[in-house]
């Protein structure tokens, strides 16, 4: 798939990234491809230490079934773009970008530490990194950046629509009975029912997704290693 040539502009001020949000929100598709089958699903997370101008990502893909990894990448580079909120995809995905290309093994879903729709412009990194990369993706977050939900059940796999603005823009999802929700929605070529579904799926145990409990730990080795250019085989 080409990508558009907006969807990997990184040269932009704050103002001129609202509104490249904007036109790129057009873009989206927010249902499955036909027939996904999804049998290996990934992790993207980043990290990044005060004061240091340098980023990690990485990818972690798991076994949909087994939740064990099966491949993963990591890679060091230069920030460039300030901390705004809700304008991190800028920021982190150009890490993100150079982690996928020595990323071996193709996930079929990512799944992004951070939000989807549920975001002001309804466009989170989880929304811009599946344009750019082509791919069913899904924002998972530990906050919330907009909306609301009402009363949610103790017990895991309770659920409760988040709305924005009049708009159901997520889901707050209990993946752990008696914890705090994970926050989740659709990215690109995704709905928010399969991705509550397959969010749950790969969170059996803890509040946050296996996924990203890898990509976690991963980035986080990369970092304190200082381990620029770094690949994980």
């Amino acid at each position: 798939m080409e990508l558009q040539p907006e969807v990997s502009r990184w040269d932009v001020t704050p103002s001129e990234a609202v509104e490249l949000q904007r036109r790129l929100r057009e873009q989206l598709v927010l249902r499955p491809p036909p027939g996904l089958k999804v049998e290996r699903i990934a992790g993207a997370d980043i990290s990044t230490e005060k004061g240091k101008d340098t980023g990690f990502g990485g990818f972690v893909v798991l076994d949909v079934e087994t939740l064990a990894p099966v491949a993963q990448s990591g890679a060091a580079v230069t920030l460039h773009f300030p901390y705004v909120p809700g304008l991190l995809s800028f920021r982190e995905l150009p890490i993100v970008a150079a982690a996928w290309e020595r990323l071996t093994v193709r996930p079929d879903v990512v799944i992004f530490d951070g939000q989807g729709t549920a975001h002001p412009r309804r466009m989170g990194i989880a929304c811009h990194g599946g344009l750019l990369f082509g791919v069913p993706s899904i924002g998972c977050a530990k906050s919330l950046l907009v909306g609301t939900h009402g009363p949610l059940g103790e017990a895991r796999g309770s659920t409760a629509p988040l709305t924005h603005r009049g708009e159901v823009v997520g889901m707050a999802v209990r993946t752990r009975k008696g914890v705090q929700p994970v926050y989740v929605s659709p990215g690109h070529l995704m709905d928010l029912p399969t991705a509550v579904e397959l969010v749950l799926k790969v969170s059996p145990k803890y509040r946050e997704p296996e996924t990203t409990r890898h990509a976690h730990r991963l980035v986080n080795a990369l970092r304190r290693a200082d381990g620029e250019g770094a690949e994980l085989e």
